[in-house]
């Protein structure tokens, strides 16, 4: 049955072409030092590659910040795709406390269960909350890697919303379940433009949305840009940042979440021995939610 698209996001998540080259910037980044993870301002490479990042930020990539463990390493990953870009995730001074969209206290910063927190604007209402934050970060991957065409999401009632749609003037018009796309605004392509789309991405897709894509990876298969979910009331989605692997076939994650109400993406922790999730087990087990059985890994 079709969810009616007017109930609010928040009860939703509550409850329930190739590139000619590649730029430097989307390259393997080579072997990282406890240096590179000192915060600084971002360099003109990360204001490219993240471009909702305001120069004034103190970044520390995601991949410096966090060693794999002892006897493991990173999976190779394609160069410029989602997950080689994920690795590269600029993350606020070690310390840094999640704040909710109206900007209180989520987390402390020594919470057992938050390892580090994303320099990554949440927006002023209530809506980049956990699905959100993962279609988020791929659309700003595509965004940047010159593939807008592709960025197109379903609201839950499966209807299709694509950039290119709302950046030529159309609108959704939704009655209950339906929704009608209609001319009726400038065409405009710009960052603002951009942000409205996800903004309305964020108000009728969710967990229920994410859960429903047909892309289902195997758990020999897992790689960064993954993510588990549950969808439904409630629902929680949980997406894989990096991927390491033993000698003996072992495999290790970071994973980040958006949560409720909307705030702060942030990568957990699963106790004192993280910030490293083991892969091992029939599920996974997060801080903040049941274990997510090997049959919710999603794939966008």
């Amino acid at each position: 049955m079709i969810r009616p698209l007017h109930m609010s996001h928040s009860l939703l998540c509550l409850l329930g072409g190739l590139l000619l080259f590649t730029p430097a910037w989307a390259q393997p980044s080579s072997e990282s030092t406890a240096a590179d993870a000192t915060p600084r301002p971002p360099t003109r490479e990360e204001l490219a590659r993240y471009s909702w990042l305001s120069k004034d930020a103190r970044v520390r990539p995601l991949e410096a910040s966090f060693a794999p463990p002892p006897g493991y390493t990173r999976v190779s990953l394609e160069p410029g795709s989602f997950g080689a870009w994920l690795r590269g995730l600029p993350l606020r001074p070690a310390g840094t406390l999640v704040r909710d969209f109206r900007g209180g206290q989520v987390l402390a910063a020594d919470d057992p269960r938050l390892a580090a927190v994303a320099e990554l604007d949440v927006g002023t209402a209530n809506l980049q909350q956990c699905a959100d934050s993962i279609i988020r970060l791929h659309a700003e991957w595509l965004w940047v890697q010159g593939q807008k065409d592709r960025i197109a999401y379903r609201f839950t009632s499966g209807d299709l919303a694509s950039w290119t749609r709302y950046a030529a003037g159309e609108r959704a018009k939704i009655s209950g379940s339906k929704v009608k796309w209609v001319r009726s605004a400038a065409a405009d392509s710009s960052r603002a433009s951009f942000r409205a789309y996800l903004d309305l991405v964020f108000t009728y897709a969710g967990t229920l949305s994410l859960q429903a894509e047909k892309q289902r990876p195997s758990r020999e298969n897992v790689r960064p840009g993954d993510f588990f979910v549950l969808g439904g009331s409630p629902g929680h989605a949980v997406l894989v940042l990096d991927v390491a692997v033993n000698a003996e076939g072992e495999r290790v994650a970071l994973l980040g979440q958006g949560f409720i109400p909307a705030q702060d993406f942030q990568i957990l922790s699963p106790g004192q021995e993280g910030p490293w999730f083991s892969l091992q087990g029939d599920e996974v087990a997060t801080p903040f939610w049941k274990p997510f059985p090997w049959s919710s890994l999603r794939r966008l």
